[in-house]
């Protein structure tokens, strides 16, 4: 997929008279000092949101201040940055709870991803039904237009399910037989309150409100993509991504594939904004984790009872 991914955005940028992708995002730059500024800005809010997730998650297993959480947080970026589908943000965070609970934390963790991917498909699916047509033409037949919109929102309905009903969710996870032999923490699931798993959903939306913003914003102001015809595109492209197999090394290959395809404007500063995005988002929070990582101070022992 990264290869297919690197060879549409050779076919693409081939065919496009103008500037070198590299030239097209230094110069868009140089124009686009505000919406640069907002996205920096936007950049904290969006790793605090996603730390108030999980902090309100594992307070039944160990309450913690946000500042801590947000560390934790960082931490699994830096972890997940080199890790499939970035899975390895689950180790990053445990690690910060006691061990006699990070398998339990674990679990409890997979309730903000899915929060995260029902708000992800949602808002592609929605996107896809509003503006599909106009997104999608010349690149795909129409038929697999309907198939990639009717899978979003089918997958996004049984996600919504499995995450409003933790019980099932625990279950289905005890079907993998790796899992079965951690029945007793998995059920640390069923402990989540109705009301936390409201406000994590809400918390999700802001910070995809967040990022679709960011994005927007310099496309519009990079690229010349009028802000509507962004915001409708922008919510496309976090869906192919979120439902392509990546590393977070790949995603940017992948993610720069599907901007270029959908998002009207410029390609060659289309795809600068998505690797400076990727940036912003991912790697300079990584790095930040990554500090963290060195200087925390992480137990590694278990408390006796």
């Amino acid at each position: 997929m990264f290869a297919a991914a690197c060879a549409f955005l050779y076919l693409r940028l081939a065919g496009h008279q103008g500037m070198h992708p590299g030239e097209a995002g230094l110069h868009g730059l140089t124009m686009a000092w505000p919406a640069l500024a907002v996205a920096l800005a936007l950049m904290p809010l969006n790793w605090t949101l996603e730390a108030v997730k999980w902090r309100l998650l594992v307070r039944g297993l160990e309450p913690m201040p946000t500042a801590r959480a947000l560390a934790a947080t960082l931490c699994g970026t830096t972890i997940g940055l080199i890790t499939p589908n970035r899975v390895g943000e689950f180790a990053g965070r445990v690690l910060f709870l006691p061990p006699e609970h990070r398998v339990e934390g674990g679990f409890i963790t997979v309730l903000g991803s899915i929060a995260q991917f029902v708000v992800t498909l949602f808002s592609g699916g929605i996107a896809l039904a509003v503006g599909g047509a106009t997104m999608l033409r010349g690149l795909v037949p129409d038929a697999v237009g309907l198939v990639v919109l009717w899978s979003a929102l089918l997958i996004g309905t049984g996600a919504v399910v499995l995450y409003l009903s933790p019980a099932l969710l625990a279950r289905l996870l005890l079907g993998v037989p790796l899992l079965r032999r951690f029945e007793r923490e998995a059920h640390a699931l069923d402990r989540v309150p109705p009301r936390t798993l409201r406000v994590v959903l809400g918390l999700s939306a802001a910070r995809y409100v967040v990022f679709t913003v960011q994005f927007a914003g310099l496309a519009w102001q990079m690229a010349g993509t009028p802000p509507v015809a962004a915001l409708l595109a922008v919510p496309v492209v976090f869906l192919v991504t979120t439902l392509v197999p990546t590393t977070a090394l790949t995603e940017l290959g992948v993610r720069g594939s599907a901007a270029a395809a959908f998002i009207p404007g410029d390609p060659a500063a289309i795809v600068p904004v998505s690797a400076l995005l990727w940036v912003i988002n991912l790697v300079l929070p990584a790095l930040v984790g990554g500090v963290v990582l060195l200087v925390a101070r992480i137990r590694t022992t278990r408390e006796e009872p």
